[in-house]
């Protein structure tokens, strides 16, 4: 059956107060992360998510003293992403009480970062997040160009038809000309643990999630792969982990709205033959 698909709600914060909008922007309130933390704790979520949604764009750290709050009330790995440049911040977020830090702005910067961490404080720490975008604009790509080996799984196809996805810095604000598979595919050799995949096509839409490209990143490397960006129903979860192939699927208003409780989702999945902790 395999290891069983992971449920995972994301605390997007700002100012210390949970919130979502579309591709970070036009923000409402969500509640308190730690109560919301607890709360997901208690329900049977896999995991959770906390990520200083503005950390990076600001040029700060990740508010370590609500990191620790909300480890107090949970008992599930717990990951914490935003503002993470240097094995310092990892180690301080990990004695705040993460389980794992998400990298993205700062390792596409510096892939270095990645071998750093994983040196350091082993592969299982080291969550790789990508923010990308499906774009049409075929423009000359130069910089960090390095192609990925091909692979039964992909045929060496790196662009999906229509069109490729760029990755993108600073919660989705600053487009890079570096390739989604090729740097997926960089960051596991250089020791990432997992890939957290963002569509910014998807995000905040709730219409599904990008399961064309996570299927091939999924099939195309061996480290697991968390889906985020465009849950909207219960359907969507099914068809992540069906046609996407995806291990985890991270979700964030679906959940802090009441629109879709954890429990009954994880029950919805169990009916649908998907190999869920309950």
């Amino acid at each position: 059956m395999g290891l069983a698909k992971r449920i995972i709600p994301c605390l997007d914060v700002k100012d210390g107060e949970t919130v979502k909008g579309t591709n970070f922007i036009n923000l409402r309130s969500a509640g308190d992360p730690v109560e919301l933390g607890k709360a997901y704790s208690e329900q049977g979520a896999d995991e959770l998510v906390f990520l200083d949604i503005t950390a990076s764009f600001e040029g700060r750290k990740t508010f370590t003293e609500m990191v620790t709050r909300v480890a107090r009330e949970i008992n599930i790995p717990f990951t914490v992403g935003g503002g993470i440049n240097e094995l310092a911040d990892v180690e301080r977020l990990l004695h705040a009480g993460a389980d794992k830090v998400s990298v993205n702005s700062a390792a596409l910067r510096r892939p270095e970062l990645i071998d750093e961490i994983t040196t350091r404080f082993g592969s299982q720490v080291c969550v790789v997040a990508i923010d990308a975008r499906m774009t049409t604009d075929h423009s000359p790509r130069t910089a960090h160009h390095h192609p990925a080996p091909e692979s039964p799984a992909n045929n060496g196809q790196w662009t999906m038809d229509n069109g490729q996805w760029l990755c993108y810095l600073k919660g989705g604000r600053e487009r890079t000309e570096r390739g989604l598979f090729e740097w997926a595919h960089e960051a596991q050799e250089r020791g990432a643990g997992e890939i957290l995949f963002t569509s910014m096509n998807h995000d905040g839409v709730k219409e599904g999630y990008a399961n064309e490209a996570l299927r091939q990143l999924s099939d195309s490397l061996s480290i697991p792969i968390i889906a985020s960006g465009g849950a909207g129903r219960k359907e969507h979860f099914r068809d992540v982990f069906t046609e996407g192939h995806a291990d985890a699927a991270l979700a964030a208003s679906v959940f802090h709205f009441g629109e879709i409780p954890v429990p009954e989702l994880k029950q919805y999945l169990k009916d649908e033959g998907i190999n869920v902790r309950l």
